[in-house]
């Protein structure tokens, strides 16, 4: 097993490991950890005391080589109650991945407001990596997935805790965000509306909302997927922790028969 989903270069580059693929291409990063990535520069980026990294949007303007990237930051607009920074990815002298993200003073006066929710246990036995019969190989063979409803092979909306085997960087703890952005772009292969050996649905886009840093090492995501029948769909993931949900992650799908779209042709 690999040491981390990246290694460092210097400079703000890094080297992206084999763990990093997805599922529908293994010259293809998954979008979770360039995000947690992206959503790591955006942490570190002249940091604010009494603020938190609230949302982060990212958008994958085409699929993110497995090989050296660099990300660059910086701020679009500092405030006392609100900061908005940005991250850009490119790999091989191209931007392939956009990243804003919403610091929002933090506030011990505020009550607290959530959706009800009922405890879910983790299960005992780990989940299957295959996805719809593809080969159990990168991202998904180095997360721990519990489904509590659903599976990787099943259609449908689907509940699964997650806890990655790897640290985004070797010797470095993941961030409460970190941790909810490498996972929450799962949600629309957990949640999945169609059999991915018929049809491609590739999300373009991820958003993360969190109301509160979530705890623990483990993170659930109740995923469903919706479609129009015009080829766009939409992911929805609540997340939650152990104590409850704590907030929300939006991806938009571009979904497609195989064949008539290359996986690599986003």
């Amino acid at each position: 097993m690999p040491d981390a989903f990246y290694q460092p270069l210097g400079g703000g580059s890094f080297l992206a490991m084999p763990a990093t693929a997805g599922p529908w291409s293994h010259h293809a990063q998954h979008g979770g950890p360039p995000s947690a990535l992206a959503g790591r520069a955006l942490e570190l980026h002249e940091p604010a005391e009494g603020q938190r990294l609230a949302r982060v949007a990212v958008d994958i303007l085409r699929p993110v080589p497995v090989t050296e990237v660099t990300v660059r930051t910086r701020t679009l607009r500092a405030g006392r109650r609100v900061s908005l920074l940005e991250a850009v990815m490119e790999a091989g002298g191209r931007e392939v991945l956009h990243a804003r993200g919403w610091r929002i003073a933090t506030s011990d006066a505020v009550p607290v407001v959530t959706k009800p929710s009922e405890p879910r246990a983790i299960p005992a036995e780990r989940g299957t990596p295959h996805f719809f019969g593809r080969r159990p190989a990168g991202y998904l063979s180095v997360v721990d997935w519990r489904f509590v409803t659903g599976g990787f092979t099943d259609s449908g909306p689907s509940q699964a805790w997650g806890r990655p085997d790897l640290p985004l960087l070797d010797g470095e703890e993941l961030t409460p965000m970190c941790r909810a952005l490498l996972l929450a772009d799962t949600g629309s292969g957990i949640g999945a509306a169609i059999d991915a050996s018929k049809f491609q649905f590739i999300n373009v886009d991820l958003t993360v909302v969190l109301q509160r840093d979530p705890v623990g090492e483990w993170l659930l995501l109740d995923s469903v997927t919706t479609m129009g029948g015009q080829g766009t769909g939409l992911a929805e993931s609540t997340l939650s922790d152990t104590e409850g949900v704590v907030g929300i992650a939006l991806q938009t799908l571009v979904v497609a028969p195989w064949g008539e779209v290359s996986a690599a042709a986003r």
